[in-house]
């Protein structure tokens, strides 16, 4: 038989990948999308033949049991969130609504509607935020330094909750910080690559960013969504760490990617710009994936350098094709 999924945030980074990770397999994946004026599916025009999008919005619970009635998914991937920490400063309580309360309506309509369903949530390693210990596991104390890590805090919890509570099949990971050339612009990662590959072409002279000896833990989403299949392919459900274990600066970031350009940091980069700084940073994220491993079997495959090639190959390959079209 068939298997179905629901993915909230299709359309988004990690979305696009875990859909065609789960066509691969055979599923008959849907998707579920917000009305908005304009419409971007463009990380899954290539496979939007293949998917079925249903309307919904994680502000209505209406609409997410409707949703869930049509999917009958045995499978649901809840990605959706206003994820950009940045904009959880000034729009706080749309990421409460959102990316918090938003996982308690989809919870409940689980429960309502589909109870066998087996449930993802994605958590965040900005739940760590002002880090207890390091490196983070499962057990390490969340302290977040932001409303979205705040707001995942909450999913997580609330989670946790409905499998002890419902027996619901749910399970929580806590992904740290992974890219890739479908990453949001607004992300510090892509605007790194981005800027450097039109530098590169002539189009832009400099690069500003805040902090540049923020460290974090970076992996390739393509790697991250096979874990967030595996967890819900156990006989238990469980929380589970999912990153790469080596830890790296903003700053390390951009050398590596205006190395890969043959452009010189000096002339085009400006750091600690005002502009990019934040309330309250976090300093330094680096995970253990052990669990993961020994568990799910999962390992990272992409390295930091292979990360940074990948993003500026595409990045430069997208900006060529774009000149060629003007």
């Amino acid at each position: 038989m068939t298997k179905r999924a629901l993915i909230t945030g299709i359309t988004g980074q990690d979305g696009s990948h875990l859909a065609e990770l789960l066509l691969e397999n055979g599923y008959k994946v849907y998707g579920l999308v917000r009305r908005t004026s304009t419409v971007n599916f463009g990380r899954i025009a290539h496979i939007q033949d293949q998917v079925e999008l249903v309307p919904g919005d994680m502000t209505d619970q209406t609409s997410l049991q409707e949703a869930l009635q049509v999917a009958q998914p045995d499978e649901v991937y809840n990605l959706a969130a206003q994820s950009f920490v940045g904009t959880s400063w000034t729009q706080p309580t749309l990421t409460g609504n959102v990316t918090a309360l938003g996982v308690t309506r989809l919870l409940d309509a689980v429960r309502h509607v589909k109870p066998d369903a087996r449930f993802y949530q994605a958590g965040s390693s900005e739940m760590f935020g002002k880090v207890r210990e390091v490196p983070q596991c499962e057990t390490t104390p969340f302290y977040p330094r932001s409303p979205y890590g705040v707001a995942k805090v909450y999913g997580h919890w609330i989670t946790v909750n409905y499998r002890e509570s419902y027996g619901l099949f749910a399970c929580n990971g806590i992904l740290f910080n992974h890219e890739g050339p479908r990453r949001g612009i607004e992300f510090v990662t892509r605007k790194i690559t981005h800027t450097a590959a039109r530098i590169k072409l002539g189009l832009a002279d400099k690069l500003y960013l805040g902090n540049p000896d923020s460290k974090r833990d970076w992996g390739y989403a393509g790697d991250y969504v096979r874990a967030m299949w595996l967890m819900l392919q156990q006989d238990h459900p469980d929380d589970y760490v999912i990153c790469t274990g080596s830890t790296h600066s903003v700053r390390e970031f951009v050398e590596i990617t205006f190395e890969l350009a043959g452009l010189d940091i000096g002339q085009h980069v400006v750091f600690n710009d005002p502009r990019y700084t934040r309330p309250a940073e976090v300093d330094l994220l680096v995970g253990d994936y052990s669990k993961a491993a020994r568990v799910l079997g999962w390992h990272p495959v992409v390295d930091f350098r292979g990360l940074v090639g990948l993003m500026m190959e595409e990045e430069l390959r997208a900006l060529q094709d774009n000149r060629r079209d003007w």
